[in-house]
């Protein structure tokens, strides 16, 4: 364990006596802290409890014997080891003092290698009261030692009863960076005030003390299910996020972990505190407020690390498992969607039920109520809506978050970076790049040249990062604006981005969608197809569905925060749409969205079949987790209204329900083919079915012609490219995304989850 320097506080009203003291105490490696007064000292162990008091007697305001009597009579402070400096001859004020309880003296005038002998003495053998031995005297909290007896005897207990308990521990993301730039004082500081946070929402039978690694804390929960053990956590880890640490001078937003495990049988002490540390491990490079529970795949990870198997190192057999993974999910798709309520029609028709005429009825009103809405959100996006006037006060600090990942974007990044220095702000603005890589690139070297000559942009390597959550989050120590923008890598946002979105949040939103643009549609005909799909998507869709349902999404990426906010809901890197979920975590909390198409920002779209489907499927197999997670919290929310809550189950539920009810027709066709026996035999020109289809099929135009009469002016100006959109969609692009939404419930249904960066390629120069 890493020894801690200790912290020792000397007050003397005498100012060349103090700095004396002061001096050689320093020299000797210790952090020293000073006060002219008993009323001034007071207020240096509030901040953060020293190890060592060294105070004369005769001071102004408030003397040594009526601090020494205070410290002795409040039990957060009766165990601090004080030497009393007395002045020749006052015999009584020794005994005065040593009745009060001061642990030693000195006569002025003094030899200092007696001083620093007796401040050695009391740093090493601490003089402790009886009722404190068991806890720590910086915090307050239950020794190293003390906790794990504790957490012994309850591991035992566990063991011949079989009760439930957890044993949990908590770290600081930030400790490390804190304690190298603010120093040994404000790491107490900081332990204080977080056992202070700690103890409030301490239940009876809980227990917490230091966890042996400096900043590290461990909380003993017995007879504590995993669940409610996961809810106490989170619910410290937010309560951590909201404070304001006060250290050093500074004031600081910290960012808490926690890994837990629960009492197995059979599991040793020392067992479930691996398992713990293990799961915290996770959690602190995560970085999102979610407690992590240990689990069998944790160990298996850690192994794997220390026998450092090499990867993508696969059998044939495996290879050849790999190539057909995909097939046979989609044949899945298909037997399910096609063949199994084929024969469930024969199969009620073969009793005497046919059913197909019901859901026949049903397929025609699901398809029509789709394109009903589809239709609707198209005409309310019509409505241009601007933010409101210039605030009254002044435009604060804001900060910009880029999250990357290097080995993909090496070539994007740096014309990224230059193009967020020549944004238009009326406030200093704050430019993170938060990037992670395996090995060192040239580029970060061009990158800390940037740093150098404009102190706006800061370069952040995250260790051990594997997605943009966990970039985005470790980045949210370095904020310091008051709102914060998130962008991908390929974005280059409008000059007056930021200006726009401060006008909307202070207006009382809580987050800002803007409106992502193609800037690359040059490329090939997949990159001209995104394009009109984004101003589909964020020019016609996305505002419609906010005016329709009442509340927003945020996408990902040009989209505007406020900071508290962020740093209390944080991104889940374990959600594969971490956007999405963070959007209906708040949403369910009563926090607003709004989307302003106008709020530009433009980005690059991908460039082939294999970059596509993986976003997309990636977009798909994310809105699924999504909706598993939140359609029924969100339908429960006691912050949404009515009207809302209709919209999240149009918005979660009807999109994972509706690209099944898309193929219907075709099993219902199909069995009616073999019933009667032959096309000829059905009536194809029934008018509800030729109405229906009718309607169906004109929400493709009437998509790209809202598209076009809201896009921006770079796309609006791509007439053909509109044309070309609607003949892809209507041939098969829209099958393609039903395809992919069927398909990404299969592979999370088998837990198959992969994160592929997109790869972009860089527009041509014109």
């Amino acid at each position: 364990m890493i020894q801690r320097v200790a912290t020792i506080l000397v007050i003397d009203d005498d100012d060349s006596i103090r700095k004396v003291i002061v001096a050689a105490l320093q020299n000797e490696g210790y952090d020293v802290i000073s006060a002219e007064n008993g009323r001034e000292a007071l207020d240096r162990i509030a901040e953060a409890t020293p190890d060592l008091i060294i105070s004369d007697v005769m001071m102004p305001d408030m003397d040594g014997m009526t601090l020494l009597s205070q410290l002795r009579s409040e039990q957060s402070t009766r165990g601090i080891p004080l030497i009393l400096v007395t002045a020749r001859g006052s015999t009584s004020s020794v005994i005065a003092g040593l009745n009060l309880g001061a642990d030693d003296y000195l006569v002025k005038p003094f030899v200092m290698s007696e001083l620093l002998a007796r401040v050695r003495s009391k740093i090493e053998r601490p003089p402790v009261p009886s009722d404190l031995l068991m806890r720590d005297r910086l915090t307050g909290l239950l020794t190293e030692r003390i906790f794990r007896d504790e957490a012994e005897r309850e591991v035992t207990r566990t063991r011949r009863g079989g009760a439930n308990g957890c044993l949990a521990y908590l770290s600081l993301a930030e400790w490390t960076s804190v304690r190298q730039r603010l120093g040994p004082r404000a790491e107490s500081e900081i332990a204080k005030q977080l056992a202070n946070l700690l103890t409030v929402e301490q239940r009876p039978l809980d227990l917490i003390g230091l966890g042996g690694a400096p900043g590290s804390f461990g909380l003993l929960l017995p007879e504590t299910t995993p669940e409610t053990a996961q809810r106490h956590l989170d619910t410290l880890s937010q309560n951590i996020a909201r404070h304001t640490f006060i250290a050093g001078g500074e004031h600081l937003r910290l960012t808490s972990a926690f890994g837990f495990t629960t009492f197995a049988a059979g599991s040793s002490l020392e067992e479930l505190r691996d398992h713990a540390l293990t799961a915290l491990d996770i959690a602190v490079a995560h970085r999102d407020l979610h407690s992590r529970q240990y689990g069998p795949e944790m160990g298996s990870l850690a192994a794997r690390k220390k026998t450092a198997v090499r990867p993508g190192a696969k059998t044939r057999w495996e290879q050849l498992r790999a190539r057909l993974n995909l097939p046979w999910q989609i044949t899945l798709t298909l037997i399910v969607g096609w063949v199994i309520p084929f024969f469930v029609y024969a199969w009620f028709d073969s009793i005497g039920y046919d059913i197909t005429r019901y859901m026949y009825i049903i397929v025609v009103i699901a398809l029509a109520l789709t394109a009903y809405f589809i239709w609707i959100e198209g005409f309310l996006s019509l409505k241009t809506v601007h933010p409101p006037a210039e605030p009254k006060n002044p435009y604060p600090l804001a900060s910009a978050i880029i999250a990357a990942y290097l080995p993909n974007e090496a070539l994007t990044i740096v014309e990224t970076v230059e193009a967020f220095l020549r944004v238009e702000y009326p406030a200093p603005l704050q430019i993170i790049l938060a990037y992670n890589t395996p090995h060192d690139m040239p580029v970060e070297n061009i990158l800390r040249d940037i740093s150098r000559k404009d102190a706006r942009f800061i370069p952040l390597r995250i260790p051990n990062s594997t997605s943009k959550a966990q970039n985005v989050n470790a980045a949210l120590a370095e904020v310091r604006g008051e709102f914060v923008g998130i962008f991908d890598a390929d974005h280059q946002p409008a000059p007056t981005a930021f200006t726009r979105a401060w006008r909307w949040l202070a207006e009382g939103y809580d987050v800002v969608q803007g409106h992502c643009v193609v800037r690359n549609g040059e490329a090939d005909w997949i990159s001209r197809l995104v394009a009109v799909e984004f101003e589909v998507i964020y020019g016609s869709s996305h505002p419609g569905r906010m005016r329709l349902h009442n509340f927003g999404i945020f996408g990902g990426s040009n989209g505007f925060w406020k900071t508290n906010l962020l740093r209390q809901t944080r991104m889940h890197g374990f959600m594969l749409t971490e956007d999405i979920d963070s959007s209906m975590r708040i949403t369910e909390a009563g926090a607003k969205i709004i989307s302003d198409p106008l709020l530009l920002s433009a980005e690059l779209a991908p460039t082939s079949i294999t970059a596509l489907w993986n976003q997309r499927m990636r977009w798909a197999q994310g809105w699924y987790q999504v909706s598993v997670k939140h359609l029924w919290s969100g339908l429960r929310s006691k912050h949404l209204s009515l009207r809302q809550k209709l919209g999240v189950f149009w918005l979660l539920g009807w999109r994972e329900i509706y690209p099944w009810i898309s193929i219907q027709m075709t099993p219902l066709i199909a069995y009616w083919i073999v019933k009667y026996r032959g096309v000829d035999k059905l009536d194809w020109f029934v008018p509800i079915f030729v109405l229906t289809t009718l309607f169906t099929l004109s929400v493709g135009p009437g998509q790209a012609l809202f598209a076009y009469m809201v896009s921006v002016p770079e796309i609006h100006k791509r007439k053909r490219w509109f044309v070309f959109y609607l003949i892809i969609t209507s041939l098969f692009y829209t099958e393609f995304k039903n395809l992919l939404a069927r398909v990404a419930q299969v592979k999370e249904l088998i837990h198959e989850r992969q994160w592929k960066v997109t790869p972009r390629t860089t527009p041509p120069v014109s």
